[in-house]
């Protein structure tokens, strides 16, 4: 079977969420299918990154422009759009053409389109069964951020976002034949924000390669907390803002040894409304975050936002780290709180499951062994992939 694959990031190397499920469903039907990939540029390419995925697909065509990229009068002007903001000021009339010429050439049976990004390049195609990816329930997210304004402006311009945002997805997902979900929640709430039938959507979970070589020699450092995730994310951040404000300046008061590391770039972000103190590191990109986090106590994840299921929670769960979470950012796992992790939701509960946790070394190896032991039952990418491909394979069959 032949298949196009139309990625808003360059899904590889493994450095975000969105790349790390892009690249592991992009390699589930390339191990079993032909594959033509049209992705954007998100970064400079190395000829290794390239290589690598070369060596999935026969066909690689990269477009040079970052996916969301823009120009300021766009976005002044995509305001002035019924549709989203966001959505006017990165369309790509190049990859447009570029999606068209390759589905042309290609003839895919199949073309899948990860995110909202790349979604709209899909249906310009004709005589293929379309799937698009939802990820993140964008929709959701940006009713989530409107009660967390400052002020009556913002609140009312986050309003005006959400509701361009839903009336978007919901014009553009059901022309789709298939949407994935990351959960069984966001399932549910694909067909109650945008009218999609229960037929028309599968649920495909994220997962991490819980083989992808042994961390269990790294010493875990004594009041070492870490957060792995970019700032660059509006999720992240509003994490981390909450959390450095609200809670982690109790915890230090009362854990001195306490120290927190936030991973991932932070480039051309306002850490002005960030208390970073003595006690909090950014690492800035790294290449591989995995030493970082199995060598941390803990892992918090205080996410107010966001749909999906947090591949940085099931990162660290399956390096050993313990999570400390929100039940929005263990929303979608089956995860237990006081078995394979903990959850806390206001400030309070927070820093007593914080300060629990660095005092108290059984506590930390049993939520660890319980951990690994779920991510290994339950989340490992190669079953995933491979229930991924032949899903795709019915569709297509019957199609």
């Amino acid at each position: 079977m032949k298949i196009l694959f139309l990625s808003t990031w360059f899904p590889y190397p493994l450095n975000q969420g969105s790349k790390i499920r892009g690249y592991h469903l992009l390699k589930a039907l390339a191990d079993q299918h032909d594959v033509a990939l049209a992705s954007f540029e998100d970064a400079e390419l190395r000829p290794e990154w390239l290589d690598h995925i070369r060596s999935l697909c026969p066909v690689v065509e990269t477009l040079p422009r970052k996916p969301f990229q823009t120009s300021r009068l766009k976005s002044v002007l995509g305001w002035l759009s019924p549709k989203p903001n966001t959505v006017t000021a990165i369309r790509s009339p190049e990859m447009s053409a570029l999606a068209r010429r390759m589905a042309q050439s290609w003839r895919p049976e199949c073309i899948v389109a990860l995110t909202y990004v790349t979604a709209p390049y899909a249906l310009e195609a004709e005589g293929a069964v379309r799937v698009v990816d939802i990820d993140n329930v964008m929709t959701r997210m940006l009713y989530e951020l409107v009660p967390l304004a400052r002020s009556a402006p913002e609140r009312f311009r986050r309003w005006l976002a959400y509701r361009k945002f839903l009336a978007y997805e919901k014009s553009l997902y059901p022309r789709f034949e298939r949407a994935l979900a990351v959960t069984e929640n966001d399932r549910r709430d694909a067909q109650q924000w945008f009218g999609l039938e229960p037929q028309q959507l599968l649920v495909v979970p994220n997962g991490v390669e819980t083989a992808a070589g042994d961390f269990q020699s790294y010493a875990p450092e004594p009041g070492a907390l870490i957060f792995n995730g970019a700032l660059t994310y509006s999720a992240n951040y509003d994490a981390m803002e909450f959390f450095l404000g609200e809670i982690f300046p109790e915890v230090v008061r009362q854990a001195p040894e306490a120290t927190l590391r936030i991973t991932g770039s932070a480039a051309g972000v306002d850490l002005g409304r960030l208390a970073i103190n003595d006690h909090v590191e950014l690492t800035g990109y790294l290449d591989d975050v995995r030493p970082a986090v199995a060598q941390s106590w803990a892992c918090v994840v205080p996410l107010r936002i966001g749909g999906g299921t947090r591949l940085k929670i099931l990162e660290a769960m399956a390096l050993g780290t313990p999570v400390i979470c929100t039940s929005k950012g263990a929303e979608g796992l089956a995860a237990q709180n006081e078995v394979h992790l903990l959850i806390a939701d206001d400030p309070h509960a927070f820093i007593e499951q914080t300060l629990r946790l660095l005092r108290s070394p059984d506590l930390r190896q049993r939520l660890s062994q319980n951990a690994r032991r779920l991510m290994q039952e339950k989340y490992d990418w190669a079953a995933i992939e491979k229930d991924f491909c032949a899903q795709i394979e019915a569709i297509v069959s019957r199609n």
